[in-house]
């Protein structure tokens, strides 16, 4: 590869060198971002590695909102991992040989402990979790309209609304705590 490999079907040019520095710059947020919410270092780097990938196929998004286009496609990508897992785990709950041996109570202890959150947020509705994950992540409300390409004004009632809805599918599952 030379310096200024084209990338793209627009056939914008971004240097390798350019890509480089963004990849270091923000390889660890983004995959620490994405180890928060599906709880698996290893495939956090994995689906790290993906989110640079797509920059790279998508050279618009380069410039001064990198940042905010690497982190919204992190955290979907962490999300589609949730609902991935979620779907294997119905479908391999239904096969003779996926079950355990292990009594009822066994089961139920452990399926309650592992992942109410993550369950709670593959559920809900892509903006809603995606501004409480940036929100969590510690993003001002100025970072979250950017980021999310939402009225700064609205923030706060989204955001709000947001938290209920977690609260309400939260209580809905597991009952007060």
């Amino acid at each position: 590869m030379n310096a200024s490999d084209t990338v793209g079907a627009a056939g914008v040019e971004l240097a390798t060198s350019d890509f480089e520095t963004i990849f270091e710059a923000h390889y660890g947020p983004v995959a620490r971002a994405i180890a928060r919410v599906i709880r698996d270092h290893g495939r956090a780097e994995e689906l790290a590695v993906e989110t640079f990938l797509k920059l790279r196929r998508h050279p618009h998004a380069q410039g001064e909102r990198v940042r905010a286009w690497l982190h919204r496609t992190a955290v979907r990508l962490a999300l589609d991992e949730l609902r991935r897992r979620s779907r294997r785990a119905r479908y391999e709950a239904l096969l003779p040989w996926g079950r355990s041996s292990c009594g009822p109570d066994e089961l139920f202890s452990a399926s309650q402990e592992q992942g109410r959150v993550p369950s709670i947020l593959a559920a809900m509705p892509m903006r809603q979790t995606e501004l409480l994950l940036l929100r969590h992540d510690g993003a001002s409300y100025e970072e979250l309209a950017s980021t999310l390409e939402l009225n700064p004004a609205s923030v706060g009632t989204l955001l709000s609304r947001a938290q209920q809805a977690f609260r309400k599918e939260y209580l809905k599952r597991y009952g007060e705590r």
